[in-house]
């Protein structure tokens, strides 16, 4: 069995992959636990995907993989699996998925239903993330263009599946203005 404590965060350190020893607020401890905390909250939405949005639990889970990967680019050295290709497969996704339903012509409200809501706030963690993941990139570590490509992208993946989300499920969306 393997344990799940290791006795070495106790007083507000953690070890990196390479063994040093930072504070749990270090920039790249804070990026990953904000990667983390997206991938996390995919998987909650995959658990709360509607019966008429259930073709997005694919997507969803490689996206979760594909988050998985740019952990370990951002953790470990020579790992590079966050290609130009992947940001361009969300392009492709967003295109595709784009033509499914109305364009939209002024800002909307994020909400909706349950499957579309819970993406629109995947949307904004996964802004979230990228802020810390370029605060890391400017003032500690290098970050691969790839992975920042991939990370700007991927809020725009969200908030498309999120608009598809409520399209499938019936929901119009609110102009967040009021005429």
């Amino acid at each position: 069995m393997v344990k799940i404590y290791t006795k070495v965060g106790d007083h507000g350190k953690t070890k990196q992959v390479t063994g040093k020893m930072v504070p749990k607020y270090d920039l790249q401890i804070s990026a990953l636990g904000s990667l983390d905390e997206l991938e996390s909250w995919i998987g909650y939405v995959i658990s709360v995907l509607s019966p008429k949005t259930q073709e997005l639990a694919p997507k969803l889970k490689q996206m979760q993989r594909n988050l998985y990967e740019l952990q370990a680019d951002i953790t470990v050295k020579r790992h590079h699996n966050i290609t130009a290709e992947t940001t361009k497969a969300l392009e492709d996704e967003i295109d595709n998925i784009s033509t499914k339903f109305p364009r939209i012509k002024a800002f909307i409200l994020p909400g909706g239903k349950q499957t579309g809501a819970a993406l629109q706030y995947a949307r904004s963690l996964a802004r979230k993330a990228e802020r810390q993941v370029i605060e890391l990139n400017d003032k500690e570590q290098k970050i691969s263009d790839d992975s920042l490509s991939y990370l700007n992208r991927l809020s725009d993946y969200l908030f498309m599946l999120a608009r598809y989300a409520n399209f499938l499920d019936g929901y119009d969306e609110e102009l967040s203005k009021l005429k």
